[in-house]
């Protein structure tokens, strides 16, 4: 008798523990809290990424609102990343360093991923279609060459490329425009390139060769796109003076994603998602930067 009674001892704070987290949960509900995710970059002042984060570290906020972060755990999820190469005629001279760039680029991002190449020469055109083979994707470097007489296709690409990511399935998606100073040759407005872009659920990401020309309206709405469209959908705009750089600048990018943070935080129901979510560090010198997971309801 009395190891049973000891028995029933041991078993009341388990319960008691398991009532006040099932309250919790039960409070939780009766408010009407949804969980939403968040991929997030954090990198220090040399692009670097800062391991060791917690909850305390993050600070999200939708619409101005701030949010409580109720979890936080490195991001293992697969990748859909779309590489846009610009093989036009401006390309030539920077060509062979893309190349070199994107296939170290696809050999270190391949494994548990899957990989699209684009080429954006007088038109989108798909080099290798997604797949996670770094023999496919690197054999498919070996066949980039710049177009004599050609003009680059960036924005039709983006475009394009965010109706296709659309009818994907990963949790989280890239785009990775590789471009050199030229011209633009499609009539797109960036705003509706930027929504598309957000609707896909992709980060954009431009690693830009030379300071891109704005004479133009073509190379405005291209400009408005490399900027807004970043910034807007958690990525980055890059921008090497030399195109010898492009080979670190990518090999930093993998780096970026490869040590992401899956950020959980709470959102009470309603029936207007927030137009605007953001992230930013509680920490000095720590750069932040997140898209929502994608395919959750009313993101």
């Amino acid at each position: 008798m009395r190891a049973a009674f000891s028995f029933r001892l041991a078993l009341v704070p388990a319960l008691a523990a398991l009532a006040v987290a099932s309250g919790a949960r039960d409070l939780l509900a009766q408010a009407g809290v949804r969980e939403r995710t968040i991929f997030v970059s954090a990198v220090d002042t040399r692009g670097n990424p800062v391991d060791g984060l917690g909850p305390s570290d993050f600070i999200v906020s939708e619409d101005g609102r701030r949010r409580e972060v109720l979890r936080v755990s490195p991001a293992i999820e697969p990748i859909d990343i779309a590489l846009l190469i610009d093989n036009s005629a401006s390309a030539e001279r920077a060509i062979s360093s893309i190349r070199d760039g994107v296939r170290r680029f696809v050999t270190q991002m391949a494994v548990g991923n899957q990989i699209a190449l684009v080429t954006l020469a007088d038109r989108p055109t798909i080099l290798v279609d997604y797949t996670s083979s770094a023999e496919r994707l690197v054999q498919g470097t070996g066949r980039l060459f710049a177009m004599n007489d050609s003009g680059m296709t960036l924005l039709d690409a983006l475009l394009e490329v965010s109706t296709g990511l659309r009818r994907r399935e990963a949790p989280r998606a890239v785009v990775v425009p590789v471009v050199t100073n030229g011209v633009e040759f499609t009539n797109r407005y960036a705003r509706d390139v930027i929504t598309a872009l957000r609707g896909a659920g992709a980060a954009l990401h431009a690693v830009v060769v030379g300071q891109l020309p704005i004479g133009t309206t073509e190379e405005r709405e291209r400009a408005i796109v490399l900027d807004a469209g970043t910034r807007d959908t958690g990525g980055q705009h890059v921008t090497l003076l030399a195109e010898t750089a492009v080979e670190q600048a990518l090999l930093r990018l993998a780096r970026e994603l490869t040590s992401q943070y899956k950020v959980v935080y709470g959102r009470p129901e309603s029936l207007i998602p927030p137009d605007k979510i953001e992230v930013r560090s509680a920490r000095p010198a720590v750069t932040m930067r997140g898209t929502p997971m994608r395919g959750q309801t009313g993101a």
